[in-house]
């Protein structure tokens, strides 16, 4: 299914009936990443998927993706569905998108995960690193594609997944170029949504890999502290839903009974 965001399509796809849960991809990923959790997921009420803007079969609606732009594709998305309030589980960049719905809707979420993501802002040398993704996209997109998602799996992980990885790769190097550049762009200029974390009152998580090369556990420990978020930590890096997949299941059933 499709709704049209700023003249752009963006897909979805609605599963099972019951308590809705939204699952948000991060950057250079699509809803195929949640396919294989459906049928187990959808045992326990409606799940909702999606491809954001420029990622998937998701079009592409500005050369700036911010967080805003596309936590209102997402409300949109909902609104579509018929369905009044969900939780939420945002993987990565999911997660920063989703941090920008719970500011601007609070009333329409339930429980909110954080699945190897942050609520803080780009630094000043990620921001950097954002711009120079960015040129580099332009000249390889291959290039970029394969060395980004490669480097997301803890060291002892590579091998492991590495048909999972593939699989990533093969998907992502089909994104539009300026799809890509402008999920940059949108994470670049990010805001520092500490504060709306810790303000919400509904059960919230924080999902982290203890080898995660780009989100520091100490960091996001002291965090979960201050924000009163219940913190659980797997092995392994950036994508614990591939890394931990059972573990990752079993969290997102029990949290959700």
């Amino acid at each position: 299914m499709t709704i049209n965001s700023r003249g752009a399509e963006i897909y979805y796809s609605v599963v099972g009936e019951g308590e809705a849960t939204l699952l948000l991809h991060g950057f250079l990923e699509s809803a195929k990443i949640w396919e294989e959790f459906l049928p187990e997921f959808s045992r326990y009420g409606k799940i909702i998927t999606m491809d954001l803007p420029g990622h998937g079969r998701s079009e592409v609606i500005s050369e700036v993706h911010s967080m805003e732009l596309m936590a209102e594709a997402v409300h949109e998305v909902l609104m579509a569905t018929g369905v009044k309030k969900a939780n939420f589980i945002g993987h990565s960049m999911g997660g920063y998108v989703g941090l920008a719905f719970l500011e601007k809707y609070p009333h329409l979420v339930n429980d909110f995960m954080l699945l190897n993501s942050t609520p803080q802002a780009d630094s000043e040398e990620k921001k950097e690193n954002r711009d120079r993704s960015a040129e580099l996209v332009k000249k390889n997109k291959q290039a970029y594609v394969s060395m980004a998602i490669k480097n997301l799996l803890s060291p002892a992980n590579s091998e492991r997944f590495s048909s999972e990885v593939q699989e990533l790769i093969e998907e992502a190097s089909h994104f539009p170029t300026n799809g890509i550049t402008a999920a940059l762009n949108g994470m670049k200029i990010r805001t520092d949504r500490t504060e709306v974390l810790k303000g919400y009152k509904g059960n919230k998580f924080l999902i982290a890999g203890k080898e995660d090369p780009l989100v520091n556990l100490t960091d996001l420990k002291d965090i979960a502290s201050r924000t009163n978020t219940a913190f659980i930590s797997f092995s392994g890096g950036h994508l614990s839903y591939i890394e931990n997949k059972s573990q990752f299941i079993k969290l997102c059933i029990s949290s959700n009974k």
